[in-house]
């Protein structure tokens, strides 16, 4: 069974001659060839790097595709294509040539109801120190960050939280002015 899958794109380290935004480029065109299905990508934006001042500025974008991976092989074919734009995990929330987040599938929610709450409101802090170690769906701090929900409203606006129960273009609307203007287009 197809379910729609929604991608976060995001870099802000070259790759030899290839700047952030041509990465991007490039993944959405590798993520299209691997799962063999026309996939719809919003525009690019600039964000901010986060923590502030520990990078250039980020590009950022979203994807959705149509698939029947299950929510494991889906990632790795995630991780495979990072790993063809050179991404290395050498720090929490570091610089990098390309990050692509899993955000959502369908409507799962993994692995839990309760491992997803305790992940969505675990303090700053404490998020700037662990990691979780299992696929968390929909990604738990979605709702918090400008620079995904602004992408997702160019192309799925309408697409429902399954636990929250609201819209991105509700989510979106709820983010401080101030985190909204900070997320640019290109």
């Amino acid at each position: 069974m197809r379910t729609k899958a929604i991608i976060s794109l995001g870099g802000n380290l070259p790759l030899g001659e290839m700047s952030p935004r041509k990465i991007l480029l490039a993944a959405a065109r590798e993520l299209t060839l691997l799962m063999g299905e026309p996939c719809q990508v919003s525009r690019l934006f600039q964000t901010p790097c986060f923590p502030a001042g520990a990078g250039p500025d980020f590009v950022n974008a979203v994807l959705s595709v149509e698939t029947d991976l299950d929510p494991a092989r889906l990632l790795s074919c995630l991780h495979d294509v990072e790993q063809k734009f050179s991404r290395l995990r050498k720090q929490r929330w570091g610089t990098r040539t390309l990050d692509l987040d899993l955000i959502a599938l369908g409507e799962k929610v993994l692995p839990d109801l309760g491992v997803h709450q305790r992940w969505r409101d675990l303090p700053l802090e404490q998020q700037m120190k662990e990691t979780p170690d299992q696929l968390i769906l929909p990604h738990p701090r979605m709702q918090d960050r400008a620079f995904v929900l602004v992408p997702m409203c160019d192309i799925c606006p309408q697409w429902r939280h399954p636990i929250l129960g609201k819209t991105a273009a509700e989510l979106c609307a709820e983010l401080p002015e101030t985190d909204l203007e900070a997320v640019q287009p290109l």
